[in-house]
């Protein structure tokens, strides 16, 4: 088994003009927005509540991501080609890159090998100008806080040292972390400390991400939380009446994009919220799009299925009245080594006896979605660096534990190498009597909702709060906000809230060291360590190995 050059892969490649893509869901060429021949924007009018409910969801997600890497993107894509080769009408709906990280540690975003969405180089940069958008209407909610602050005749009253609500970009720049603004003297605002996070951070993009319709969009931004007046009372983004503006500089951002896979099938690419502190999921609006124009949709949950797919079924499922048809988890051999204890260098070589460790973390996340009536399909996502032996040991395992796990081989293979695992989704669908049933009720104590989260699907043993967090605790339910989901914020590397805790970790406790709340985007956030906003770059940045030639071919993303 070997992997596929890039030059493979561009030879592979026949994209075909948008337009034709369209035609394959019955989507009018006059109803499309064109971004240039192989990307489009889909009108909102497509949607269709009664197919959404004849239509099949399979949610993708994973183990605990390692160093290795798991492939939920690339699998996703393949599990599109792959249902679309067996004769199903399907259609992966996605999340969109960050350029922070394509710049930064991961390079490109768009699947990988025979199992890609393209235009890759498009979708990797600017696209369709989603996120730029999302970043206005963030940074202009920004500009009208401190030009309250510096109005004599129309302020609020806001008390700086309150204020939460950070300006954004994306792009990996550690240094805007921390800032003060303001400085120049009086014509220049109040002085004071502010900072950056990244665009996919900002509450704008879980904004629109659980949006229904423009008009939910306009009432979630103006419920923004921005900080207190001097007096103790909340303020809000209606209060400085920013609704309006910001839903305007979004008005074709809400639209999900349209392109397509190397094998010609379509694909869905809108928003991509963080999946530690926020959804990490695409929006409500480009799932609901997926359901109506096709009868299988594929999507993906950030980070391990302990965060992205728990996130998905409480957080994403009870606002948009979703229920998974299947669920996939993403595994590889060698990142079960890592789970297993292989150390960097050691996790590309067999090893049984790691394996025969590491094979718990997947064990727990089984586990997990059985619980939530969710049985899973394992989808063993397969290297070079696979034994046989090995594989045979994730199936064995797996099957005794009732569950099915099928060697995934996308990324050689495109969706020649997913038929098997399309052939057993289907069935999922068909006879596993998936119905999903969530962990807690939203009307449950934030307490209560944490205490089955970290208990039922990290497998703590119960849940410390620090003095800080009782206090936010207080002004969640005093601002009535208690009657949300919970949207845990945690290392992504464990089940547990310590990342040095691999595999399946036992005889711990989470602490929440406090609260945050998304009052717009609709739920609490309990912050269980310190959360990355604002991420660096590494030692030696991808960007240094990108370039683009005088043809303007672009060299190095991938």
């Amino acid at each position: 088994m070997s992997f596929p050059t890039d030059l493979e892969i561009a030879q592979r490649a026949d994209i075909k003009p948008i337009k034709d893509i369209a035609k394959k869901i019955n989507i009018a060429e006059d109803d499309l927005e064109f971004y240039g021949k192989y990307k489009a924007k889909l009108p909102l009018s497509y949607i269709d509540e009664e197919k959404i409910k004849q239509s099949k969801l399979i949610l993708v997600s994973a183990i605990n991501p390692t160093p290795a890497g798991e492939g939920k993107t690339t699998v996703s894509v393949g599990l599109c080609d792959g249902l679309n080769k067996i004769g199903k009408n399907a259609v992966a709906v996605l999340r969109e890159p960050s350029l922070g990280p394509v710049f930064g540690i991961k390079g490109g975003a768009a699947g990988g090998g025979y199992a890609q969405v393209i235009p890759m180089v498009d979708i990797n940069l600017h696209f369709t100008g989603d996120f730029a958008a999302i970043e206005k209407a963030n940074n202009l909610l920004s500009a009208l806080i401190d030009n309250n602050l510096q109005n004599k005749k129309y302020s609020l009253n806001i008390d700086p040292r309150t204020i939460v609500w950070k300006r954004v970009m994306d792009m990996n720049d550690r240094s805007l972390r921390h800032i003060v603004v303001g400085l120049g003297g009086s014509t220049n605002g109040i002085p004071r400390e502010e900072g950056f996070n990244i665009t996919p951070a900002s509450e704008v993009m879980a904004i629109l991400c659980m949006s229904k319709d423009f008009e939910d969009l306009k009432q979630r931004l103006g419920n923004i939380f921005i900080g207190y007046t001097y007096d103790k009372k909340p303020v809000y983004a209606r209060d400085l009446k920013a609704e309006g503006a910001m839903a305007i500089l979004l008005k074709d951002a809400i639209k999900p994009n349209l392109v397509q896979t190397l094998e010609g099938n379509p694909a869905i690419l809108h928003g991509g919220p963080f999946a530690n502190i926020a959804q990490g999921t695409n929006t409500i609006i480009a799932t609901k799009m997926g359901l109506s124009l096709a009868d299988f949709v594929v999507t993906e949950a950030g980070f391990g299925a302990d965060l992205g797919a728990e996130k998905f079924v409480h957080i994403k499922c009870h606002y948009a009245g979703f229920k998974p048809a299947a669920m996939v988890i993403v595994a590889t051999v060698r990142a079960l080594r890592y789970h297993g204890g292989a150390k960097k260098g050691e996790y590309e070589h067999p090893n049984m006896e790691a394996l025969t460790k590491g094979i718990d973390n997947l064990k727990k996340h089984i586990e997990n979605y059985t619980k939530l009536q969710l049985k899973p399909v394992v989808a063993i996502n397969r290297f070079a660096t696979d034994a046989e032996e090995e594989l045979a040991f994730i199936q064995s395992e797996c099957e005794k534990m009732g569950v099915k796990a099928i060697i995934a081989e996308e990324f050689t293979k495109g969706g020649e190498g997913m038929i098997d695992l399309a052939n057993e989704v289907v069935a999922a669908t068909e006879t596993y009597g998936n119905n999903f049933q969530p962990l807690y009720d939203v009307n449950e104590k934030v307490e209560d909702k944490i205490q089955k989260i970290a208990t039922e699907i990290y497998g703590a043993d119960g849940v410390v709060y620090s003095p800080k967090a009782k206090a936010n605790l207080k002004v969640i339910y005093d601002l009535g906000l208690d009657k949300t989901p919970v949207c845990m914020a945690k290392t992504q590397k464990s089940l547990s809230d310590d990342e040095k805790k691999i595999g399946r970790p036992e005889g711990f406790k989470i602490t929440v060291r406090e609260f945050e709340f998304a009052a717009g985007a609709g739920f609490v956030i309990p912050i269980l360590g310190d959360m990355m906003r604002m991420p660096g770059l590494p030692n030696i940045p991808a960007a240094e190995g990108m370039d683009i030639d005088k043809d303007g071919n672009i060299i190095g993303l991938s």
